[in-house]
């Protein structure tokens, strides 16, 4: 697929209008149903109801949204789970300097189009091969999931109490599952994957050993160390490249 294909506004390579809506919207409403685990977790962590919508109306990111409440229920200090939280949403910076190119909004729209830079509507973007259908493929993932996500984090908050114990249910590891599938899918070189394993091994090895938030702000260092050793082994077989499929 060439760049020109991208961001080609005549729509005449891509798929069918209709066919990038109902991908849109399977990924919006499977996501957004989620946000009822989220809710049912923030009430059970102690958040109140209107601190709850709150954060699903202006962070909008599950996966730092559930780092956040889950490191205050593990007794975590606010601002180290805010922190850690803060961390795991950059990475929606990054999807922002692409989308930016591939969508091409007027400057009035951009700051309400960047409430919906998250990895669901990212993903969905980038599958489509024109201007177009990426433009209707944002919009329709974005405002499926912010609607439903919302709409179902106040249902979930609502009926904490009636559910219990959300450790019992399994509902605190929903939404970090979700964040995973997605992710699974984008690793396809050997440096994306070490990044992906050496993350998941200090989050998890230090969660014992250091204070609630902590390990995954830790957990940032592997892109660095990953790249480092690479840069490293390189060098020493003389190279200053390695092919896409190698890395």
């Amino acid at each position: 697929m060439t760049e020109q294909t991208v961001v080609s506004d005549t729509g005449a390579e891509g798929k069918p209008d209709a066919a990038v809506v109902r991908d849109a919207l399977g990924v919006g409403i499977a996501v957004g149903l989620s946000g009822f685990a989220f809710g049912v977790t923030s009430a059970g962590s102690g958040l109140t109801l209107a601190q709850t919508c709150a954060l699903s109306l202006l962070v909008f990111t599950g996966a730092s949204q559930f780092a956040l409440v889950g490191a205050l229920a593990a007794g975590g200090n606010p601002l180290t789970a805010a922190a850690g939280a803060f961390f795991l949403g950059v990475r929606n910076a990054f999807y922002g300097l692409r989308l930016s190119q591939l969508l091409a909004l007027p400057r009035a729209v951009r700051p309400f189009a960047a409430q919906w830079v998250i990895d669901e509507t990212t993903a969905v973007a980038l599958a489509q091969p024109t201007r177009r259908g990426v433009r209707i493929g944002f919009t329709v993932t974005g405002l499926t999931l912010y609607v439903l996500w919302n709409l179902t984090t106040l249902l979930g908050a609502l009926g904490a109490e009636a559910i219990g114990d959300t450790a019992a249910w399994g509902l605190d590891a929903a939404g970090p599952a979700v964040f995973l599938a997605l992710l699974a899918p984008m690793l396809r070189t050997v440096t994306e994957r070490a990044t992906a394993a050496l993350a998941v091994l200090l989050g998890l090895g230090l969660l014992p050993v250091l204070p609630a938030g902590v390990p995954v702000l830790v957990a940032a260092l592997a892109a660095p160390a990953v790249l480092w050793a690479r840069g490293r082994r390189e060098s020493g077989d003389g190279r200053t490249t390695a092919p896409e499929e190698e890395r």
